[in-house]
């Protein structure tokens, strides 16, 4: 099978490729910019966020399944500029459109930032529980509404299609600081430099997902996708690992695994940021076999151990 990833040199789209390769797949990959971990993914350098010709398809290759994992990813940051979110949805769009030109099915990443705060602490979320009205931020509400257009295409076109809530992924190729802002990386390199480090919600509770449990989540249901199941397509799923952990916390696995006390400071949660969150996965744990194995405990030490170390102290970095 040969699966077009969008997204495909962020840290989900890279793992994924290359599971996809490892397994005797081929892969196809569209981003904005090169793959920065690896050669070994056919990578077409393309913008989604503006339309496509409609021969896009075509260009890229027969492929039998699109995989669409492309967005701006820093939930803050949108709130600063609101348009990114709407870029996302011609994102969306665009992919929907390389699927239904292809008569192909897709697997739609979202996010639990789409459950926003209205769930009661305690009780893990179910899919079931997303409300346009609760989303707490731009890029939670277009990722709803990339959900939407989905169901649409399917309605309107019979695609067939799955969408996949991520939440909270971190692991190998992630540590891309100057592109992105992974609290985990930034809590590892001020750590080590000795710096203070600033946990934005002192009862903050999230749901950490090992990006190779993401993978192995992602394959099941896009094989299943593929396959035609019914028990997948046209269906939602929450693929995380189901515990959730404080920040605070991770902030001590961070620390613990550099070697070094942290200097923590606590401001309050920013706006359009989700403070609780667990996640349900008893869905996708019955439809297609997702086993999460790889516990926040164990993957924040193995991840900091896999990564480059930190160029040097803060002191050094800023006279290099």
């Amino acid at each position: 099978m040969r699966v077009l990833i969008t997204g495909s040199s962020g840290q989900i789209g890279t793992n994924l490729g290359l599971a996809l390769l490892d397994a005797g797949h081929g892969v196809v990959g569209l981003d904005v910019r090169p793959n920065p971990w690896t050669g070994r993914i056919d990578t077409h350098l393309v913008d989604l966020a503006v339309p496509l010709e409609g021969a896009a398809m075509a260009a890229f290759g027969p492929v039998e399944a699109v995989v669409h994992l492309a967005a701006h990813a820093k939930v803050h940051a949108l709130v600063e500029r609101p348009w990114g979110a709407v870029e996302n949805h011609l994102m969306v769009a665009n992919a929907l459109e390389l699927a239904r030109l292809g008569r192909v099915p897709i697997l739609l990443a979202s996010s639990r930032e789409v459950y926003g705060n209205r769930v009661a602490q305690g009780a893990p979320v179910a899919e079931g529980h997303a409300d346009f009205r609760a989303v707490p931020s731009p890029y939670a509400a277009m990722k709803l509404a990339g959900e939407g257009l989905a169901a649409s295409y399917r309605r309107c076109y019979g695609l067939p299609f799955s969408v996949i809530r991520f939440s909270n992924v971190y692991g190998r190729y992630d540590h891309d600081l100057e592109r992105l802002e992974r609290a985990i990386w930034v809590f590892r390199d001020r750590i080590a430099r000795g710096m203070a480090v600033t946990v934005y919600g002192a009862e903050k509770v999230l749901d950490f997902t090992h990006v190779d449990d993401a993978v192995a989540g992602t394959v099941a249901c896009l094989m299943a996708l593929v396959a035609g199941n019914p028990a997948v397509v046209g269906e939602t799923f929450n693929v995380a690992h189901g515990t959730g952990h404080r920040l605070l916390d991770v902030v001590d696995l961070v620390a613990g695994a550099v070697g070094r006390a942290p200097d923590v400071r606590i401001e309050p949660s920013r706006a359009g940021e989700v403070t609780w969150y667990v996640a349900d996965i008893s869905r996708a744990r019955a439809a297609f076999g997702y086993d999460p194995r790889v516990p926040v405990t164990i993957g924040v030490p193995r991840a900091i151990r896999e990564a480059p170390p930190v160029a040097g102290t803060w002191a050094e970095v800023r006279t290099a």
